[in-house]
């Protein structure tokens, strides 16, 4: 796509030594082809307006850099920007990449749609293509964050979409991506599987990130109008990745831009129970990748855990990996009861109710702020809106009053 990241992986799908694929051989084929689909419809001129039109028309894209002025007064320091992606057509980043995705599908000639979430907000932005271009869609989801997600669960369903319940391990969404895997393994030839962040077996990583890169282009055309420079820092939450690389991508190379990623601490680093593979994990296996996740000395994946439904994932994307292993990116970490906070105080401060997700990236901010100079320019990816959350905010018993 015009302006994608310039860090593409190799040709084995490698970002140094992370990604990869580590599949069964019957899904090869269907990896092959899906490659080479994408790199021949990435340059096609009908492929590339219609994404567009698709982008513009349906989705609502661009979405605006909002000056927070409210709570930029309230941290006393730098200026806060909001690139708000809660304002897409269904409230969150991922319909940038399920709208790629699903003009791959019809091109490929496959009607059979999958995918997987968490947060629900894949699913609802997979389950709301699929109706906008009459495909079926399955929708595989954890019993647990079906709980969480109850708003969405109900919207996918209204949109036609089956919500296929997965009940093993944590009921979340690692153990969703593996039953969206094993479906795609045994129907491979007459689905299409639209994998929701940058992870998985390449291309995925690649073609997710690519399909996200609009938000980062917006970015910077918004803040050199704004400021005449690029911003000093962007904050965006990291689980799998999409939404902080869709944004980041744009700035690698902008080595004076501060790009900061925000992994979710759950109870604490030290209580074990965390998703933050960059912060505590090791390089390993997982979901047909090799990247950075939380996994014990047998070997086997330590569940994750976090408020958010959206970052209780024990993985991440390999790009990610690589990019803290290079030290570009810096990434740190936020408790759920940081995350909560920052839910409230932004909700007040803004009218604006950020998702779970992203309230990590906001807290990180607030806790942080004295790393800031007055009056230097700081985006935060809104990547998601908070009405989704309601219900766990509600069982947290913030909502008493």
């Amino acid at each position: 796509m015009a302006g994608e990241s310039k860090r593409m992986p190799d040709k084995k799908g490698r970002f140094g030594p992370y990604g990869g694929r580590y599949v069964p051989e019957t899904v090869i084929y269907a990896l092959d082809e899906l490659e080479r689909c994408y790199r021949q419809f990435k340059k096609d001129r009908r492929f590339r307006s219609e994404l567009k039109g698709l982008l513009a028309d349906f989705v609502g894209r661009p979405t605006p850099l909002y000056y927070a002025e409210r709570l930029t007064a309230f941290l006393k320091g730098p200026e806060i920007y909001f690139k708000r992606e809660d304002l897409n057509h269904t409230g969150a980043h991922k319909i940038n990449n399920t709208v790629g995705q699903i003009l791959l599908a019809q091109r490929m000639g496959k009607k059979r749609i999958i995918a997987e979430t968490g947060a629900g907000q894949h699913g609802l932005a997979t389950a709301t293509v699929c109706a906008r271009f009459g495909m079926s869609c399955i929708v595989y989801m954890g019993t647990e964050d079906m709980k969480r997600q109850k708003p969405n669960v109900e919207k996918m369903r209204l949109l036609g979409a089956k919500v296929v319940p997965v009940t093993s391990g944590s009921a979340t969404l690692k153990d969703a991506t593996s039953e969206a895997l094993r479906d795609w393994v045994t129907n491979v030839r007459s689905t299409f599987y639209v994998l929701g962040s940058v992870v998985g077996p390449h291309p995925y990583p690649m073609i997710v990130r690519d399909f996200q890169t609009i938000i980062g282009r917006e970015t910077r055309r918004q803040s050199l109008r704004l400021f005449k420079t690029p911003p000093d820092a962007i904050i965006a939450c990291v689980g799998g990745g999409s939404n902080a690389l869709g944004i980041f991508a744009d700035f690698l190379k902008d080595d004076q831009v501060k790009l900061i990623g925000v992994e979710a601490a759950g109870y604490g680093l030290t209580s074990g129970q965390h998703a933050a593979p960059l912060a505590k994990g090791k390089p390993g296996v997982l979901h047909g990748a090799f990247s950075y996740l939380i996994y014990d000395d047998d070997g086997q994946v330590i569940l994750p855990h976090s408020i958010s439904a959206g970052l209780d994932y024990p993985g991440v994307g390999p790009e990610h990996s690589l990019l803290k292993d290079s030290g570009r990116v810096t990434y740190g970490t936020v408790t759920d009861a940081e995350a909560l906070r920052a839910f409230e105080q932004v909700s007040r401060l803004e009218g604006i109710i950020p998702a779970l997700e992203t309230s990590h990236a906001l807290a990180w901010l607030m806790k942080h702020k004295r790393k800031f100079k007055k009056n230097e320019k700081i985006v935060v990816c809104l990547s998601g809106r908070g009405d989704k959350d309601m219900p766990i905010v509600a069982s947290a018993g913030m909502l008493d009053e």
